[in-house]
């Protein structure tokens, strides 16, 4: 990452919209801007089979759910942000993923620019590659901020996503029991 480019463009943002960068409550913001974007994006270097590869052998392939788990990412149309949480289901075929990679895996993807659809399908695609497992389902409902702070201004409204891959996307009722276990309290 190109922390210089960052400072150097948000200080001519600053300028664009005609404030003065040099301003003493400005003066730090393109630094802090730099150090904040390092942190924001650091998954467009990250691949999701570091996390992923850790498996356990299991003799069951009942459902596992992994549900709201929370996120947050940058939306690629009007680099805002939209935050919200991520459930995913997947029955195993022989092995199990470790519970906080689930969660890692939701963070690689979120941790860039995006788009929630795109986001959702490659946490479905990475567990098919590499967790091999026989069916993934990702459901993800998040409010993004070009939706509530801008344009049609509807806070509150909330994009849902899902996506399914292998016995899932074949299988009606498996999706209906995702459903009904992302709903239980």
């Amino acid at each position: 990452m190109d922390e210089k480019k960052i400072r150097e463009a948000v200080k001519m943002m600053l300028e664009a919209i005609g404030e003065d960068p040099e301003r003493e409550g400005l003066v730090e913001t393109p630094d802090r801007i730099a150090r904040m974007y390092k942190e924001i994006f650091e998954g467009l270097d990250e691949s999701p089979e570091k996390h992923l590869r850790k498996v356990f052998t299991v003799d069951s392939d009942d459902i596992v759910l992994e549900k709201d788990i929370t996120f947050y990412s940058m939306c690629e149309h009007h680099l805002l942000p939209f935050y919200g949480k991520a459930h995913i289901a997947y029955i195993p075929d022989g092995k199990v993923v470790g519970l906080s990679k689930l969660a890692r895996t939701v963070e690689v993807f979120a941790k860039r620019l995006q788009l929630q659809e795109r986001m959702s399908a490659q946490i479905a695609d990475a567990m098919m590659k590499y967790v091999k497992v026989k069916g993934v389902m990702v459901v993800v409902e998040a409010e993004h901020m070009c939706m509530t702070m801008r344009g049609i201004k509807k806070p509150g409204s909330k994009t849902v996503t899902a996506v399914a891959r292998g016995l899932f996307k074949s299988e009606p009722r498996l999706r209906d029991e995702v459903y009904r276990m992302i709903n239980m309290e």
